[in-house]
C-alpha cells in the first residue's frame, strides 16, 4: 500500500533537515511511538502501542536509516515491526523530501508499507485515513521542535502513549463518509 502526505513547517530547509537526521528525537514525535534503543548512526529500536477500543496492540520495531541525501535533502527510513504477542506485523520504507516553500519547509511523506496478520484486516480507506491522522500529530510535534530550542524541545518532547484508536477510527470513519457524500454528490 502507497501513502502520500505532505506538511509544511515554519523552518529553513536547514534546519528542517537537521532535525529529520536526529532520528532518536523524531520517533517520539510519532504518537504512540517510544524509542527503546540506539544501535548505531543509522539504526533504532522502537516501541509503537495502539488501543483499538479494549484491544491493545504493542510492536517491537526495528528502524534504520537505508539513504541520506543532504544535497537532495531526501532520506530513506525502513520499519519492520511486529507485534509482540504475534498478531502480525508491517513493514514500511518511509521516503521523505524537503522542499523550500515561502516560509518554511514543505515535507513530502511518501510510505511503502505492507502490512500481515490482525493488522491486514482493516480496509485501505481506513488505513489511509488513520495514517493522515498521524501525519497530523507528527507534523505538529515537528512544528514544536521546529519553532523552539532544541533545549527546550529536548525537554519537551511528547511521552509515548498507545495511540488512541476509538478516536482516530471515529475521525477516519468521518472523513470515509465524507468522501461517500462527495462521489454522491458529483454524480448527480
Amino acid at each position: 500500500m502507497r501513502l502520500e502526505n505532505t506538511f509544511d513547517v515554519p523552518a529553513p530547509p536547514e534546519r528542517a533537515w537537521e532535525l529529520l537526521m536526529d532520528v532518536p528525537r523524531v520517533i517520539p514525535c510519532m504518537p504512540g511511538a517510544e524509542l527503546v534503543e540506539t544501535v548505531d548512526d543509522s539504526n533504532w529500536k522502537a516501541k509503537l502501542s495502539v488501543k483499538l477500543g479494549p484491544i491493545g496492540l504493542s510492536f517491537a520495531t526495528d528502524v534504520s536509516r537505508e539513504a541520506a541525501d543532504a544535497g537532495a535533502r531526501r532520506a530513506v527510513l525502513s520499519a519492520r515491526a511486529r507485534e509482540t504477542r504475534g498478531r502480525g506485523g508491517g513493514q514500511a520504507t518511509i521516503e521523505s523530501t524537503l522542499r523550500t516553500i515561502e516560509g518554511g519547509t514543505r515535507v513530502e511523506i511518501v510510505t511503502e508499507m505492507t502490512l500481515s496478520g490482525a493488522v491486514a484486516q482493516y480496509g485501505r480507506g481506513l488505513v489511509e485515513d488513520v495514517s493522515r491522522q498521524l501525519v497530523t500529530s507528527f507534523a505538529d510535534c515537528l512544528r514544536g521542535q521546529l519553532t523552539s530550542s532544541p533545549e527546550a524541545a529536548r525537554a519537551a518532547a511528547p511521552q509515548a502513549k498507545p495511540v488512541a484508536g476509538l478516536r482516530l477510527g471515529l475521525r477516519a470513519l468521518a472523513s470515509a463518509a465524507a468522501r461517500f457524500f462527495r462521489r454522491l454528490v458529483r454524480r448527480d
